[in-house]
């Protein structure tokens, strides 16, 4: 089983197409609001990013909207 967060926010649509691309793919995934939780908003920071969707899959990044990446990395 494979380690996902999800850093989003509460008003990014690539967030929330994000996280219905990985449900539809039945992948459990945790996310990290950084609009209402200020230590996922530090953890997101301290990688470097300002801004969402970032997603983590087994501590690799990807930064954005990328499907491709994401099916890369799950299979």
């Amino acid at each position: 089983m494979k380690d996902i967060k999800v850093y989003s926010s509460s008003t990014c649509p690539y967030c929330t197409m994000m996280k219905d691309y990985l449900t539809s793919k039945n992948v459990d995934f945790t996310e990290k609001n950084v609009s209402t939780d200020m230590d996922a908003r530090r953890e997101l920071m301290a990688m470097g990013h300002m801004g969402v969707p970032v997603t983590v899959i087994d501590g690799t990044e990807i930064v954005g909207y990328d499907t491709n990446k994401v099916d890369a990395l799950l299979d």
